[in-house]
């Protein structure tokens, strides 16, 4: 399980040279960022890249948060990763990450894990609108679009559902609840980790491991349900490889493309752009050579959605409701030139600098199918206009597919490198450094 020596001298070049091209592309974009808030440019923040405002904090994440990050680096330079079974580098990747998240929102002390839920704006102000009669705030909530959060205009009724759900069984302190939906997000690191054993390998998968505990978008994981859709995403794709590894056929290979299917429908459920994750089962399923898998996840992702339709909720009257909000809210302050090129800045920053090294290598990579979809979506959002401020939310679900291709060989079927440890101590210090000067409205 020792990583090989053999092509190191060339991989570390390699990996200085990814880690400066990134340096002087985010450098430029921050930059980008500055000029425009300086011409007052209609961008709605004056924290471009982000939305927020800028004022540097001391708490205990300040302390907690490097703890958390060398801790992890000292562990994966050592080796000391590679002696845990498999199983055991799921759960040190779960673990990690959430405490990576945690020990970030915490530089705001409590607050930074419950401001978001506090906030007018967020879904938590919409709960008391479901009431008694969950299927009555279905059957009403595309007509009732002018009253719910901004939040809850964007998406989908599944947010507040969820969070209605858990009111119900009598989760409603905001500490507690701030933290189950962080524990909650955090399950995608161990999906994905799963996701990238079955397509490239177990020895990949470990060496990613600190490239996805660490990332910089873990700021935005605590509290967030756009990371809960990023599990659904995760868990549907895992589904999928399941499906359609070599030796499952008949009806187990048609009942785990039916669960990636009914997985990516309940993503919808909560986001209009989680069905771009299902161009990755597609992808997957072309390269494995399994195409009758796609009208099982075609019918599996319909259900859901079907089926809140007779409940009372159609999705594509919702989305047409979000577009028109979006257009009438939105687009006329911010300005859609400004923010194409603000929200790639924003992309770099998320990912880190191994976003550098997984474009580079990406056509050396059998993980490409995850690249294919989430990198869709983002040239969509972006091409659409609609990437106009709060993509390092919107994207969460995206974020940990783009940075697969980082731990790919330098060649088409060569030898895997070793774990870009120094990208992700770049990735890490910057993620310290944002929370600690950035203070978002989430």
């Amino acid at each position: 399980m020792s990583e090989p020596p053999t092509d190191r001298p060339w991989t570390a070049h390699r990996e200085r040279t990814d880690a400066l091209r990134w340096v002087v592309l985010a450098v430029a974009g921050l930059a980008l960022a500055a000029l425009a808030v300086q011409l007052d440019a209609r961008l709605g923040t004056a924290s471009a890249p982000f939305l927020g405002r800028y004022k540097i904090r001391i708490g205990v994440g300040s302390i907690l948060a490097p703890a958390v990050a060398a801790g992890t680096l000292w562990l994966a330079s050592r080796g000391r990763l590679a002696r845990l079974d498999w199983p055991g580098i799921q759960l040190f990747g779960y673990a990690a990450g959430l405490i990576w998240a945690i020990s970030l929102a915490l530089v705001d002390g409590w607050s930074g894990l419950t401001k978001a839920l506090g906030s007018p704006e967020e879904y938590l102000g919409d709960v008391r609108q479901v009431g008694d009669d969950p299927v009555g705030y279905l059957r009403h909530f595309t007509s009732d679009a002018a009253y719910h959060s901004v939040a809850s205009r964007g998406h989908p009724p599944g947010p507040v559902l969820f969070l209605w759900g858990l009111d119900r069984i009598g989760v409603d302190n905001h500490i507690v609840l701030g933290f189950l939906i962080t524990a909650v997000s955090a399950l995608t690191i161990p999906l994905v980790l799963s996701a990238v054993r079955d397509s490239v390998g177990e020895e990949a998968a470990r060496r990613y491991l600190p490239v996805l505990v660490l990332a910089p978008y873990a700021i935005w994981v605590a509290v967030s349900l756009d990371g809960l859709v990023a599990v659904l995403g995760a868990a549907a794709i895992v589904a999928g490889l399941r499906a359609s590894r070599r030796r499952v056929r008949g009806w187990p290979a048609s009942g785990w493309a039916l669960l990636a299917g009914l997985l990516i429908g309940l993503a919808a459920l909560f986001s209009y752009s989680a069905p771009w994750l299902g161009l990755s089962l597609v992808c997957v399923y072309f390269a494995r050579r399994r195409a009758f898998l796609n009208v099982m996840s075609g019918v599996g992702a319909l259900l859901p959605v079907l089926g809140a339709q007779l409940l009372g909720f159609a999705w594509a009257d919702g989305l047409v409701a979000a577009e028109t909000d979006y257009a009438s809210r939105v687009a006329p302050y911010r300005s859609v030139l400004w923010w194409s090129a603000i929200s790639v800045v924003v992309l770099l920053l998320a990912t880190g600098p191994a976003i550098a090294a997984s474009a580079r290598k990406i056509r050396n990579t059998a993980a490409w199918p995850f690249l294919v979809g989430a990198g869709a979506a983002v040239v969509f959002s972006i091409a659409a206009g609609l990437a106009r401020g709060g993509v390092e939310h919107a994207w969460l679900p995206f974020f940990p597919w783009l940075t697969v291709a980082a731990i790919a060989p330098e060649r088409p079927a060569g030898e895997l490198p070793p774990t870009p440890l120094l990208l992700v101590t770049m990735g890490a210090v910057l993620a310290v450094v944002i929370e600690a000067v950035l203070v978002t409205p989430w």
